[in-house]
């Protein structure tokens, strides 16, 4: 299975704040959409970075509660790493785990399409074992 099956599944809509967004406005844009990220794009829609939870977390660690008025670039991850829709969910997930990081824009040809999640990877490979585990009790049962 591949990237793009998730996508198929969750769609491709991708949340995401300019760049001089102050970071508690990027926080409720997560809240309010029940995500753990955003990119952060410019007005053409090029991706300059990412800022989760854990970039959020780490500001307040520094630099307490004040973070949170800084401009979403100050605590944003710069070199973000994406997927391609080809790539299979077992690179993916060893990607996610090598590098330590829940979300992941997909590009193609350059330009966005998309956004998955260690849970949508999770819940997409959880599906396929599912999936198995039917076919082959069914395989069973015919005898």
């Amino acid at each position: 299975m591949t990237v793009q099956a998730i996508l198929n599944v969750k769609g491709t809509d991708v949340v995401s704040v300019l760049p001089g967004e102050q970071v508690d406005g990027a926080v409720a844009t997560m809240t309010r959409h029940g995500i753990g990220a955003v990119l952060i794009r410019d007005e053409v829609g090029a991706v300059l970075g990412i800022l989760s939870e854990r970039d959020v977390m780490r500001g307040i660690a520094r630099e307490g509660v004040a973070c949170l008025r800084r401009p979403v670039g100050a605590l944003a991850t710069r070199d973000v790493i994406s997927a391609r829709p080809e790539d299979g969910i077992a690179h993916i997930m060893g990607m996610m785990t090598r590098n330590r990081f829940r979300h992941l824009p997909v590009m193609k040809d350059g330009r966005l399409v998309g956004m998955i999640s260690i849970g949508d990877v999770v819940k997409h490979r959880l599906a396929e074992v599912e999936t198995e585990a039917r076919a082959l009790r069914e395989y069973v049962a015919a005898g």
